[in-house]
């Protein structure tokens, strides 16, 4: 009985790969390791690999994700896509931070599918980052893509270099927020989307 045999398929571009893993191997002898020794002969590749997927979304267009699935429809009221996860590279010590997203707008003509939004949120996580710009550019992207009467996001998140290095606070969290056009200037906007993201189903 022939068994087949599990395969990993990964796909990357081997330059970079090759290019990045030379230099893992010297940050190791840097360390005082040797990347000879049996349990590391592998590692520089490893992490070159990873790291190239956790800043896959250089090579990612946002704007395209959004615009590849765009309908007309005359819905007005909120559209809220909530606890979306999201793991990102502090750019600073470029150590992971990690979270929730939650993101909303309101259409004026036009809507996109819903896991566009998340996969905007993706794109611009696997990038090198600060939390701050990131919310700011999932906010903008969708503004730019689908002209809604406004657009709400806010990113829950706990970062690496604040709890294994640094001052070491295990539970702190940060919380940022970035808003246009009408939930700006409607307060009553604002507090519903306030309240659906703080709201849990069980």
């Amino acid at each position: 009985m022939n068994e087949k045999l599990y395969t990993k398929q990964e796909r990357f571009d081997a330059e970079t790969v090759d290019a990045l893993k030379h230099h893992y191997t010297e940050i190791l002898r840097l360390l005082g390791e040797d990347p000879a020794r049996e349990g590391l002969v592998k590692t520089p590749e490893r992490v070159a690999k990873a790291m190239a997927f956790l800043t896959k979304g250089y090579d990612e267009d946002p704007l395209a994700i959004i615009r590849s699935a765009m309908f007309r429809e005359e819905y007005k009221q909120m559209v809220l896509v909530k606890d979306i996860e999201l793991y990102s590279m502090c750019e600073h010590h470029m150590l992971p931070f990690y979270g929730k997203a939650h993101v909303a707008y309101i259409p004026d003509g036009y809507i996109t599918g819903l896991s566009k939004i998340a996969r905007v949120v993706e794109c611009f996580a696997r990038r090198l980052q600060v939390q701050e710009r990131l919310t700011v550019q999932i906010r903008d992207c969708i503004r730019e893509a689908l002209n809604p009467l406004g657009v709400a996001v806010v990113i829950e998140a706990s970062h690496m270099c604040m709890q294994m290095r640094g001052i070491e606070k295990q539970q702190s969290a940060t919380t940022t927020s970035a808003f246009t056009g009408i939930f700006l200037s409607d307060h009553r906007t604002r507090e519903e989307f306030m309240n659906l993201i703080s709201h849990r189903y069980r």
